[in-house]
C-alpha cells in the first residue's frame, strides 16, 4: 500500500474517533516532523501506546522537515556530540531506507571546502581522528582532479566524508510515520493546543489524555508557548533553488558529485547533486529574516535568486545561464546557539519540549527521538546542552 494511502487511512481512523469519549494514551506527540515522528517511534518501541498528531500531515510543505533533501554528515568542528549522534542516526536511516520501496538515503558523500585551515576544519579533523572515522583531506590539485564540475579558485583544501550524503526528507518522514502506524502506533490529522490540565491536549477542540505529552512543533513552538519560548526560539526565512544541469550531462548526478558546503569568505553556501532528476540544489545558510510559518510569503525574493545565481555561476561554471527549475522557501527554527531543545516543560507536569533544529537537525532525528523517549520514560535527562536553561534570548549561533 502506498505511503500516502496508509497515512490517509490512519487520518480517517483518527477522524472517526472525534465523536467518542477521550481515550487514554501513554504518550501524545504533537508534531509529525522528523523530531516528533522519531520520538513517537521510539516510544512505541518501548511498548507504549502512542498518538502522533499533526495539523497538516507528516513533513508537510510548511514544516521544517518538508522539502526534498537534507544533508547528513559527521563533521561538526569540536562538537563531537553531534558527530556521534549523526553516526548513530545514520544507522537508523539506512535501515529505514533498506525497507522502503524508494531510497531514503543517497550515499553520495559530503565535501566541505575552505580557503584556509580554519578552526572548524582543524577540530573536525581531530575529532574524526580520535573516533577513527574516515575523513579524506584533499589539496587544491586533488579537488580539481576529483570534482572538475567545481571551480576551486581561492580554495586551499577540502574535507570529504565518503560514508554520508543526502536524506530524502519528506519521503523519509512519511515512510517512518506509515511504518509507525503499521506497527501499532496511532496517527491523527488535527490541530493541537495544550489543555488546561497538563496531561490533556485539545485536538480540534476535543480533549485527549496522556501520561506524557511531547510538543515537537518546530517553528510553532513559540506560538504554543509564547511566554516561555517566544524570545528563545528564532524562526528565520530560508531560500532554496534548484537549477537544471546541462542536458545530456551526468557530471552533476549523485554518482559524480557529492553534497557540498563552501566555507569560503564567511558566507556559507551548500547544496546537492541532481538527486533523482530533481535538479542541482543550492542554498545559502545565513539566517534570513524573521518568518511566520502560518502566513509568511514563501515566494523566492529577487535578491535571493540573484545571490544564488551569482554563487552558482562562480563555483559551477557549467551552470552559467542554466535555468532555475524550482524555488522553495522554508524556515530554520533556531535556538540561540544552535543546540537542540530536549527538556521538560518547567511548570507543566509531564509535558515535554522538543525543538531547536536550527537548520542542522534533520539528520539527527533518530537520536533526538531516542533521547526524548528516555527522558519521558526513564527520567534520563539528555546532555545539559539540550536543556531549556541554556537557551538564551539573543541569537549567537555556535553550532555549524
Amino acid at each position: 500500500m502506498a505511503i500516502t494511502r496508509r497515512l490517509a487511512l490512519a487520518a480517517g481512523a483518527g477522524a472517526a474517533l472525534s465523536g467518542c469519549s477521550k481515550r487514554n494514551y501513554d504518550a501524545i506527540v504533537v508534531g509529525a516532523g522528523v523530531f516528533g515522528a522519531w520520538s513517537a517511534e521510539h516510544l512505541r518501541r518501548r511498548g507504549k501506546r502512542v498518538l502522533l498528531v499533526d495539523q497538516m500531515g507528516p513533513a508537510n510543505a510548511r514544516a521544517s522537515s518538508g522539502g526534498e533533501s537534507r544533508m547528513t554528515r559527521s563533521a561538526y568542528g569540536r562538537d563531537a556530540i553531534y558527530t556521534n549522534m549523526a553516526l548513530a542516526s545514520l544507522r537508523e536511516w539506512k535501515r529505514l531506507s533498506g525497507r522502503s520501496a524508494l531510497p531514503l538515503f543517497h550515499k553520495c558523500g559530503v565535501l566541505f571546502f575552505f580557503d584556509q585551515l580554519v578552526e572548524y576544519a582543524r577540530d573536525s579533523i581531530q575529532v574524526h581522528r580520535e573516533l577513527d572515522l574516515p575523513l579524506e583531506q584533499l589539496d587544491n590539485a586533488e579537488l580539481k582532479r576529483r570534482f572538475p564540475q567545481i571551480s576551486f579558485d581561492g580554495v586551499a583544501f577540502g574535507l570529504f566524508e565518503p560514508d554520508f550524503g543526502a536524506l530524502m526528507a519528506r519521503r523519509a518522514v512519511e515512510e517512518l510515520v506509515a511504518r509507525f502506524v503499521a506497527r501499532g502506533g496511532e496517527y491523527q490529522l488535527a490541530r493541537a493546543t495544550p489543555g488546561s490540565n497538563p496531561r490533556e491536549v485539545l485536538l480540534d477542540g476535543r480533549l485527549e489524555h496522556a501520561e506524557a505529552i511531547v510538543y515537537a512543533c518546530g517553528p510553532w513552538l513559540p506560538k504554543l508557548f509564547p511566554d516561555l519560548l517566544g524570545e528563545r526560539i528564532f524562526v528565520t526565512r530560508q531560500e532554496i533553488a534548484f537549477i537544471a544541469p546541462p542536458d545530456g550531462d551526468d557530471n552533476f548526478g549523485a554518482e559524480r558529485l557529492p553534497g557540498w558546503a563552501d566555507f569560503n569568505g564567511g558566507d556559507l553556501y551548500y547544496g546537492f547533486p541532481n538527486l533523482e532528476g530533481r535538479g542541482f540544489k543550492i542554498a545559502r545558510d545565513t539566517h534570513g529574516a524573521h518568518f511566520d510559518p502560518d502566513v509568511g510569503d514563501r515566494r523566492m525574493s529577487e535578491d535571493g535568486a540573484a545571490l544564488l545565481r551569482t554563487f552558482a555561476e562562480r563555483r559551477f561554471p557549467a551552470l552559467v545561464e542554466r535555468p532555475f527549475t524550482e524555488f522553495r522557501v522554508c524556515q530554520y527554527e533556531n535556538s540561540s546557539n544552535g543546540d537542540f531543545l530536549i527538556d521538560r516543560h518547567p511548570t507543566l507536569e509531564n509535558a515535554f519540549l522538543l525543538g531547536g533544529g536550527s537548520g542542522h537537525g534533520f539528520k539527527h532525528g533518530p537520536e533526538v527521538g531516542r533521547l526524548m523517549a528516555e527522558l519521558v520514560l526513564d527520567d534520563r535527562a539528555p546532555d545539559p546542552r539540550f536543556s531549556l536553561a541554556t537557551k538564551a534570548t539573543v541569537q549567537a549561533r555556535e553550532v555549524l
